[in-house]
């Protein structure tokens, strides 16, 4: 088809707040009993007045920083009428024409807003144990006024890869600055696909359909890509693309329509009359920007330069914080150790081995109890040749077990690595004496043979040896 695939995304944030947008009620939308983080103002009682929430400005400014766009010295809020009954004021306190932020690049992709409004609440539908004689709605209110930012792009993404790429590279941002922790299966960070098709040769733009109910990255470039085939489908047939509203199924893997899409003058925007607006000083913007720390792709970079590792090593670091900082850390206790350190050989045992100890036990890096220096002396140990990677692998679960240093364990365990050939040869001996089938389908030609006979030897020393060593040597014993 000789169509170009226009994407735009829309992508609200639930901010990590204490308290609500405009009150003073926790900010916990997942408060499991409904409606009790509720007060007049979120519940929209008249007569109630709300007040700015000032932390909730100054992430969304900090964002806009971290992205290099331009801060509005100047901005203020709006009322968008958008009836739901999860709005209990029957319209919502948003931004219209003077968003917070305007502009940046993040991820190769123009921004083109960023603002701030509230959330609403939940509608629920079916209630564990209730049976009502006729279908019944429930609304919970926890969630309404929540601080929600919006940040809306250019229509600049080309795929259904370039949509997930970007929103992860968000949420690593979001979460780097502590603004939000943009979980996207507890609804923290929501994403739009807006996506029409345009000819090669055209002008203009094709009929924007936008997509919702998004909950995955992986949904997401799934949604933008059945989009661009139902899309393709129907102009290829001359039909008409119709301007809507659409949800993600993520069951059957379809877009299906939801209504028609609302125009801005659909929501009659004008100046909200009970907040007043807010100014910036050029050195309020200044002291945000200097708060904020090292970005992902900057630590990318660095990591690779200093370090020397691969850019598919640097992202496994830089995409959790708290595992970059440990890396670091140890990093720093190895140079103490060693002149020269093997920085891939650390990052190896911490992306693979730590993480799939904390993985397995439904943990993080900060929940472990292995010093960033303990960990440090482990890797020190396997670099000088006195561990095997299985003691090695061993002696890390101990440590994340019980805390105590590598060579507490290996101490207290009564481990010792063997490399010593006379001390190896009496067990390889007993070894091919014991498995007489294995050496004969060996010389018949069959390598498996040989891992096995090695595998026997590995699990009569407890690990305590080199396996390569031990594979060197059956070659010999054989030959």
């Amino acid at each position: 088809m000789n169509y170009i695939p226009i994407i735009g995304l829309e992508i609200h944030v639930e901010l990590g707040t204490k308290s609500k947008m405009f009150c003073m009620c926790p900010n916990d939308p997942f408060e499991k009993k409904p409606n009790e983080n509720t007060c007049p103002v979120c519940l929209g009682h008249p007569g109630t007045l709300p007040v700015i929430n000032q932390e909730a400005v100054r992430r969304v400014i900090m964002l806009g920083c971290a992205i290099n766009a331009t801060i509005a010295h100047e901005s203020h809020f709006d009322r968008k009428s958008y009836f739901y009954p999860d709005l209990p004021k029957g319209y919502q306190i948003s931004q219209y024409d003077h968003p917070l932020v305007e502009g940046g690049i993040l991820a190769g992709v123009r921004v083109k807003r960023v603002h701030l409004e509230e959330d609403t609440g939940k509608l629920l539908h079916d209630i564990p144990g209730y049976t009502p004689h006729k279908p019944t709605t429930f609304v919970d209110f926890n969630r309404a006024g929540v601080p929600l930012m919006e940040l809306v792009t250019e229509p600049d993404i080309k795929s259904g890869e370039e949509t997930m790429s970007f929103a992860r590279e968000l949420q690593r941002i979001l979460r780097y600055l502590g603004i939000s922790d943009a979980d996207m299966e507890k609804g923290q960070m929501r994403i739009e696909v807006n996506i029409s098709l345009m000819k090669e040769d055209a002008e203009e733009f094709g009929t924007k359909v936008e997509v919702k109910n998004i909950n995955s990255f992986k949904a997401a470039a799934d949604a933008v890509r059945y989009e661009m085939d139902r899309q393709g489908e129907i102009l290829e047939r001359g039909g008409v693309i119709t301007q809507e509203t659409r949800g993600w199924d993520d069951v059957r893997g379809i877009t299906v329509s939801q209504r028609s899409k609302e125009s801005a003058h659909d929501y009659r925007y004008f100046p909200e009359p009970d907040l007043p607006p807010m100014s910036f000083s050029e050195e309020y913007i200044n002291e945000i920007k200097r708060s904020i720390p090292e970005l992902p792709q900057a630590k990318r970079e660095r990591f690779m330069r200093e370090f020397g590792i691969l850019s598919s090593q640097a992202d496994d670091l830089v995409d959790e914080r708290d595992l970059a900082d440990y890396f670091e850390s140890a990093v720093s206790e190895l140079l103490k150790m060693n002149s020269e350190p093997n920085f891939s050989l650390m990052l190896n045992y911490l992306v693979s081995d730590m993480k799939g100890i904390l993985k397995s036990e439904g943990k993080n890096i900060g929940d472990t109890n292995i010093s960033p220096e303990h960990f440090a002396r482990l890797i020190a140990l396997i670099q000088k040749g006195e561990l095997s990677s299985r003691m090695a692998k061993d002696i890390l679960f101990k440590m994340h077990v019980s805390g105590d240093g590598p060579e507490e364990i290996i101490s207290s365990e009564g481990m010792k690595f063997v490399s010593d050939d006379n001390a190896l040869l009496p067990v390889i001996v007993e070894i091919i004496e014991k498995n007489e089938k294995a050496v004969s389908d060996y010389k018949k030609g069959k390598p498996a043979s040989l891992q096995f006979l090695v595998g026997q030897a590995m699990a009569r020393m407890r690990g305590q040896a080199d396996p390569e060593r031990l594979r060197n040597l059956f070659e010999k014993e054989l030959s």
